[in-house]
């Protein structure tokens, strides 16, 4: 997924590492999603008090949020290895028999962005989530022959950020299939709060609230936010970092008070000045923009969503009166009988 801050490759391994750093090794360091956490601890003491690999666990929501870190503390409560991938590097069957023929007993196995799994490979891992087995065909033509190699009982959680996409067989494999929602902004300040005690930088609670309001609900956000107004004020306010400097480095990132960036308000701009409100179809919008039409629907379009300045409509996307109050745009007139954009 394309990250919301307009930042080099460099600048992108260094957040990675800057997010490593930050993240909760235990489920009782996660800050938010309670209901989550409590189905999970459940799970896992009872596996734990077993002595037994735990259910396999699906993970959904927006990119961000925390299921890769909830996998890494998975493995960490239940104190066993995990080794992790993602749909789109599982390209043939042989990528995942080499990966699931060395998984030991109760290992974590997460795959990522498991809604992009090829067909022949999602069907493979059916067996090996279900019966725990791996089936190899060998030779080819007539005299081929499918062995099957029996596999210890191992844990898998998939991740993905379009549960719609997953199939049906294969989510019917997970035990346990769990929502991650946005946070609240008192649970994003906490998490800004506890990242610049990691940090060792002076960090005003209104400071912290300030990056909750604009981070779109969003730790990883919320941390990345972090990461420049701590260099803001490493440069420009001897190092800490108060309410006043927040605002400042925020707003010379051009992240408003809603945390929308440039290409959140081309959006809403582009729909509101250039087709009246809509509606218009998102393929119009991204060929406006210059952007992917996906990264739209699945990166920037859920939160205006949420916002309430977006709607969906069966003719396409159409602007609400609260995106003119905010934009500040003036509605135009336009005949009702104009035909959708696509």
């Amino acid at each position: 997924m394309p990250d919301r801050q307009l930042i080099s490759g460099s600048q992108q391994a260094e957040d990675v590492q800057f997010e490593a750093g930050l993240r909760p090794r235990r489920l009782a360091d996660f800050t938010g999603q309670s209901k989550l956490k409590e189905n999970l601890s459940i799970a896992i003491e009872a596996a734990r008090m077993r002595g037994e690999a735990m259910d396999h666990v699906l993970l959904y929501g927006p990119p961000g949020l925390g299921k890769t870190t909830l996998a890494a503390i998975i493995a960490e409560e239940l104190e066993v290895p995990i080794s992790a991938t993602s749909g789109p590097v599982l390209q043939k069957k042989l990528d995942l028999t080499g990966i699931l023929s060395n998984i030991r007993a109760r290992q974590v196995f997460f795959i990522d962005e498991i809604h992009r799994l090829f067909p022949d490979v999602e069907e493979m891992l059916y067996s090996a989530l279900e019966d725990f087995r791996v089936d190899i065909l060998v030779g080819a033509g007539p005299g081929a022959r499918t062995h099957s190699l029996p596999m210890p009982k191992f844990t898998a959680i998939g991740a993905t950020t379009r549960q719609g996409l997953v199939s049906a067989p294969l989510r019917g494999r997970f035990g346990l299939v769990l929502r991650l929602d946005p946070y609240k902004v008192e649970e994003l300040k906490l998490i800004a709060l506890r990242s610049a005690a990691l940090l060792d930088v002076d960090t005003e609670e209104g400071a912290a609230e300030e990056i909750a309001r604009r981070c779109r609900g969003t730790p990883r956000i919320a941390n990345r936010l972090l990461r420049r107004v701590r260099d803001y004020a490493q440069v420009r306010a001897e190092g800490k970092i108060t309410l006043a400097v927040t605002r400042t480095a925020l707003n010379l990132l051009d992240v408003d008070r809603y945390g929308l960036d440039e290409i959140d308000q081309k959006i809403m701009l582009t729909i509101l000045e250039k087709y009246r409100g809509g509606p218009v179809g998102v393929g119009t919008i991204a060929a406006s923009i210059s952007e992917e039409p996906d990264t739209i629907e699945e990166v920037y379009e859920p939160y205006l969503l949420q916002l309430g300045f977006l709607n969906r409509t069966p003719r396409g996307r159409v602007a609400t009166e609260l995106a003119y109050d905010y934009f500040n745009v003036k509605r135009k007139p336009r005949n009702n009988d104009q035909p959708a954009l696509f």
